[in-house]
């Protein structure tokens, strides 16, 4: 049964409305289209834990700081829908730019602290972005849960902030990382590899994955991250932004996994900004 697409967000609250009145939960699972493994498996977990499920598409102009990779983002609607038809959600909602910011939009969601570090601080804005438009779809939604992917660990941490500070009535769920059977996370964003380029891109999980090894064996962080970075661009990646190995809850950097933490990477392959995170603990 194909999901009913939803545009308008007057026709979006007629049926949440419904849904509210009758006390059933409603999921979201926020994407920018695209969809793979990793969404849909998201979208298998809001369908375990409510009665009724939104998946949203919209890829957000705010959170692109390269004009040009924001026009390049892969436009797959008639895939995704195609893709979404075996798990019988309730409601696909793609909302137009103009709907989402209409003319003279002047609001601006920002989460101090997180946002500095990481991605944050090698793309100025772009967790304002998140941030915005991730708060309009809570509240255009009114969804009791939404379900975000660990893949984008530093996103995940920001959503569930957000969500507390506002008092914004929603549980942010995170879900594992999908990967292909290489370890390569899998991301909407590998589409645009080349044949090439795929075939180097799983080695920053695998070095990731020695470094984190070394860490728990007591290494030093500087030669792991030194050894790390050499093996990746032997592969040829370009441009290691961060390799850092960060407190789980509050992104504090550390030296050695003393408390709960997450090693997050995020390098350059042929022109394609690939991430990863993985668990040291």
């Amino acid at each position: 049964m194909s999901a009913a697409i939803v545009r308008s967000l007057a026709e979006l609250r007629q049926l949440v409305t419904g849904w509210k009145q009758r006390g059933e939960t409603v999921g979201v699972v926020p994407t920018m289209g695209a969809l793979h493994q990793g969404h849909l498996s998201l979208v298998r977990a809001a369908k375990e834990g409510c009665d009724r499920v939104i998946v949203t598409i919209f890829i957000n102009p705010k959170q692109f700081n390269n004009p040009e990779d924001y026009e390049n983002y892969p436009r797959t609607e008639e895939d995704d829908a195609q893709k979404l038809e075996p798990f019988d959600v309730d409601v696909v909602y793609v909302p137009d730019g103009p709907a989402m910011y209409p003319e003279g939009f002047a609001t601006n969601v920002s989460v101090g602290g997180l946002t500095d570090v990481l991605c944050g601080a090698h793309r100025p804005g772009h967790f304002d972005g998140v941030a915005t438009v991730v708060s309009k779809l809570f509240l255009q939604t009114q969804a009791d849960r939404a379900y975000f992917g660990e893949k984008d660990f530093q996103q995940l941490q920001v959503v569930t902030r957000l969500a507390g500070d506002l008092d914004i009535p929603v549980e942010v769920v995170g879900c594992p990382t999908i990967r292909e059977e290489d370890g390569l996370a899998m991301s909407s964003r590998n589409l645009l590899l080349s044949d090439r380029a795929r075939v180097w891109a799983p080695e920053l999980n695998a070095a990731m994955q020695d470094m984190a090894d070394g860490l728990l064996a007591g290494g030093d962080i500087t030669e792991l991250r030194a050894k790390a970075t050499a093996r990746i661009e032997r592969a040829g990646f370009t441009e290691v932004e961060y390799m850092d190995l960060r407190a789980r809850d509050t992104l504090e950097e550390l030296d050695t996994p003393t408390r709960p933490a997450r090693l997050l990477a995020a390098a350059w392959l042929a022109g394609v900004r690939l991430i990863d995170n993985i668990a040291v603990e």
